[in-house]
């Protein structure tokens, strides 16, 4: 049960959820578009353990991280960048969605905060283009009242601007709100935004433990969780 010194005894006015690694485990999708990116490119393709570790930035960083451990000499060149990144966003369009898989209780914790009309939105640093065909296939596309990406404001998480800007279209407050992530970057945008934070323990974190953020709150799953906030 959430405490009062987190959301005031009552239900949270609004849900933020990130996509990647806490609703979706889309690195499937994402390793195949790498692979097919890098491979393309004549570069050896990073395959799928890896880029599980890499997940959580964003789609740049993700093939910056992916070039890192590629070259020998380390040296990334602006130019060689984008080109790997605009080669990766055009594989990443054919097979966004195809074999990404809901994790264990999303559909029933979703389902549970609309039963209690508590308006949800995606915060995430994936790029805006993906996230509706993403969530549309997967078929939880209506649970979400706004859709914030990577592009949609000046700065990512960790910084607390996308958080702030889906409270803004929700037209709630974010001391009333809860984020839902897998990782540091989504603990630290909360705290930055003055919102309580649960952090699943199955996503993507770098390889880090995710207690190690102290997040309020660490869920092996999302359901049970959602059935304790509208319980209260």
């Amino acid at each position: 049960m959430l405490s009062s010194r987190l959301l005031n005894n009552i239900q949270p006015q609004a849900v933020l959820f990130d996509l990647d690694g806490t609703l979706v485990d889309s690195v499937p999708d994402l390793s195949h578009a790498l692979d097919a990116a890098f491979t393309e490119l004549g570069f050896s393709a990073p395959g799928e353990d890896r880029v599980r570790g890499w997940v959580g930035n964003g789609a740049l960083k993700l093939v910056e991280r992916a070039l890192a451990f590629s070259l020998t000499d380390k040296k990334i060149e602006p130019q060689r960048l984008n080109q790997v990144h605009q080669k990766f966003l055009f594989h990443y369009s054919l097979s966004n969605g195809k074999a990404s898989r809901l994790y264990e209780g999303v559909s029933e914790a979703l389902e549970i905060l609309q039963r209690q009309k508590i308006p949800m939105a995606i915060v995430t640093n994936k790029p805006i283009e993906f996230v509706p065909g993403l969530l549309s296939g997967l078929g939880i596309s209506g649970y979400f009242k706004v859709l914030v990406g990577g592009e949609c404001t000046h700065k990512r998480k960790p910084s607390p601007q996308p958080l702030f800007y889906a409270c803004r279209l929700l037209g709630v407050e974010p001391s009333q709100c809860l984020m839902v992530g897998d990782s540091k970057q989504d603990v630290s945008a909360a705290r930055a935004a003055g919102m309580a934070v649960a952090a699943v323990s199955y996503g993507y974190n770098h390889g880090e433990a995710i207690e190690l953020s102290e997040p309020d709150f660490v869920l092996a799953e999302l359901q049970s969780f959602m059935g304790s906030i509208v319980s209260q």
